[in-house]
C-alpha cells in the first residue's frame, strides 16, 4: 500500500460534513446550512416573528393568535390578494383598499430569501404602493416551497413563472423592527412589524 493510500485512502470516522465549523481546518470550507434553516436564523435576526405550521388548521390557529395578541379581530385589514379572503373566510375579515383605515396588511410574497432572511414581493402583493406607504404591521402567508437561496434566484423564478406579464414594483422586505428598535443600520429603511405564517407544503 502506498503512503498516500495509507494516509488518505480511508474515510475518517467523522466525515467532513459533521465537523463543527469552529473545529474545521483553516482551509476547509464551512458547511452551509439548509435553505430553510438559514432563512429562519436570518429572518429572526432581522426581527421577524416566525410561525411554522404543518397544515392549514395550524395556519388558522396561528392567525387567530396574532389577531388576539393585537386585538385586531374587529379591525380593518388592508388586502390586495383576494385569494387570502377565501383562505381566511372563517374570520370574516373586514378588508379595505384604504391604507389609512387599516390596522394591518395581510399578504403573500413571491419568495423567501435564505441568504439574508428577507421576503421578495412585487406588484402581485403590493400593487404599485411603496413599502413606507403600507401599514406598519404585516402578516405574510407563505409556504416552504417558496425558499430560494438568493435574490437573484428569486428574480429568476419570478421571470420564469410570469412569462406573459412580469410583475413590476419588485422589492424586498428585510427590516422587521418596530420604530423603537431602529438603529443606524435600519435608518431610512421601511421597518415593519412582521409575522410570517409558514405552511409546510413539501
Amino acid at each position: 500500500m502506498s503512503l498516500f493510500r495509507k494516509f488518505f485512502g480511508k474515510k475518517s470516522e467523522q466525515s467532513e460534513e459533521h465537523i463543527p465549523n469552529q473545529e474545521r481546518g483553516k482551509y476547509m470550507p464551512e458547511v452551509k446550512l439548509p435553505a430553510d434553516e438559514r432563512f429562519t436564523i436570518n429572518f429572526k435576526a432581522n426581527g421577524g416573528k416566525f410561525l411554522y405550521c404543518e397544515n392549514m388548521e395550524e395556519v388558522k390557529e396561528s392567525f387567530n393568535s396574532i389577531l388576539d395578541e393585537n386585538q385586531w379581530h374587529d379591525d380593518k385589514v388592508f388586502l390586495i390578494d383576494e385569494r387570502l379572503s377565501a383562505l381566511f373566510k372563517d374570520f370574516n375579515l373586514k378588508s379595505t383598499k384604504k391604507i389609512s383605515e387599516s390596522s394591518y396588511f395581510l399578504s403573500t410574497c413571491e419568495y423567501l430569501i435564505s441568504d439574508d432572511g428577507s421576503l421578495l414581493i412585487s406588484s402581485n402583493q403590493i400593487a404599485e404602493k411603496k413599502l413606507k406607504e403600507l401599514p406598519e404591521h404585516f402578516i405574510i402567508y407563505a409556504t416552504t416551497s417558496q425558499f430560494v437561496e438568493s435574490i437573484g434566484e428569486g428574480l429568476k423564478g419570478i421571470k420564469e413563472k410570469s412569462k406573459a406579464a412580469i410583475p413590476t414594483n419588485i422589492t424586498t422586505i428585510k427590516h422587521f423592527k418596530t420604530a423603537d428598535d431602529k438603529d443606524f443600520l435600519t435608518y431610512g429603511s421601511s421597518s415593519k412589524n412582521l409575522y410570517l405564517l409558514l405552511l409546510e407544503d413539501l
